[in-house]
């Protein structure tokens, strides 16, 4: 494993964006070569604390679900390799943790399936036995499989602000109500394929998040992460109890020990304790051989 990045700095060339764990750099026009920090961010806080190995997780998981779940929809990921458009002397910096891809317009939403009764819909439900307004059964318990995956897309938010969910016709409203359909087809195609999937490698897929963009011909194109721990909620399958709501592989064990803190959930965040950092890491390695053998 190499040394943890919090921060990459590619000289050779521009920076386009710093997203909470990605940086982002122009190829000359057409392209971008996206580095995936080893960057935590919780309650939208970036932490100050890099999580060893975590930007190669994502990276190695998200090339995985593309190239697996293709014929559903194309990626913008490109077989040019990183070290191919950076200076000799910053190869180190996007070795297994960085992607070319194709330059796309994103969509300004987040396109999430929830599958599992979980989080902020647990709470939802519990007062009004619905998902962002999309009527359930009565007599649900927390983290039950919902009967179907359901489509719950929200606002994309700036780094610090926090994304607002939104309901099929607004995001109809925002993007057009065809592409709203494709969206939503897609998503549910995705997760459906990966959830199935998933399972066979012992690990639930209880909800995750998809991002798109458009190419120059308007084709719907996957874009930025797939199915990572840190757009999805994964569960080990033999931990899983109806009625709980079960240990996940991903940034949980920070979650958990922030809300513990005293810490008031504004930047900056605090410094992370040694234990935490290893124990996150350790989460992330293991979803990934799970999942990739």
């Amino acid at each position: 494993m190499s040394a943890p990045l919090l921060e990459s700095h590619i000289a050779s060339l521009p920076l386009v964006h710093k997203g909470k764990v990605r940086d982002i750099y122009a190829v000359g026009d057409d392209r971008l070569l996206i580095v995936t920090t080893d960057r935590l961010s919780a309650f939208d806080v970036v932490m100050p604390t890099p999580i060893p190995g975590k930007g190669e997780v994502l990276t190695k998981v998200s090339a995985f679900w593309f190239d697996k779940l293709k014929t559903i929809v194309p990626s913008q990921a490109l077989d040019i390799a990183p070290e191919s458009v950076v200076a000799e002397n910053e190869r180190d910096q996007v070795a297994g943790r960085a992607i070319v891809v194709r330059k796309l317009k994103a969509l300004p939403v987040e396109a999430i399936v929830r599958g599992y009764l979980v989080g902020s819909g647990w709470k939802e439900y519990q007062s009004s036995q619905s998902v962002c307004g999309i009527a359930l059964p009565a007599g649900l318990k927390q983290a039950d499989r919902l009967p179907e995956p359901i489509f719950t897309p929200s606002t994309k938010a700036a780094v610090g602000a926090h994304d607002e969910n939104i309901n099929f016709d607004q995001m109809a409203a925002l993007i057009s109500q065809d592409l709203a359909k494709q969206v939503r087809d897609v998503s549910l195609a995705l997760y459906k394929a990966a959830a199935e999937y998933a399972l066979t490698r012992g690990i639930i897929i209880a909800d995750t998040k998809f991002e798109f963009g458009l190419d120059e011909k308007g084709q719907l194109v996957w874009i930025d992460e797939a199915l990572t721990p840190d757009s999805s909620r994964f569960w080990p399958a033999d931990k899983y109890r109806p009625g709980s709501n079960p240990p996940s592989f991903d940034k949980q064990f920070v979650r958990d020990w922030l809300e513990a803190s005293a810490w008031n959930k504004q930047a900056p965040g605090p410094e992370l304790p040694t234990e935490i950092v290893v124990k996150t890491s350790e989460k992330y390695r293991e979803a990934m051989t799970r999942l990739l053998g």
